[in-house]
């Protein structure tokens, strides 16, 4: 069964290369959906998968790319969106 979720990441998350470190991880583990850097300098996700897929994913928001610096992970329960592949969004 799959679900979608959105996630906040805050911290230092951008100018770190957050985004594409994000693509891998989420190819890694099967997750679909996009990335993109907000005006406050946070990282907004919006991801489908499965939860135990969404899980790995998530954990791996918590260390994020080797120079960022990851305060915070908000994760919260969406509507049901279906995805190709993950992919950056400008």
């Amino acid at each position: 069964m799959l679900f979608t979720k959105e996630i906040l990441i805050t911290g230092k998350v951008q100018g770190v290369f957050f985004r594409k470190y994000a693509c891998e991880a989420a190819d890694a583990v099967g997750v679909t959906g996009f990335v993109k850097n907000l005006p406050d300098q946070s990282v907004y996700i919006l991801a489908t998968g499965t939860n135990e897929q969404l899980q790995e994913f998530i954990n791996w928001c918590w260390q994020g790319s080797p120079r960022s610096k990851v305060e915070n992970v908000e994760v919260k329960e969406m509507e049901l969106k279906h995805f190709n592949l993950f992919q950056v969004e400008r």
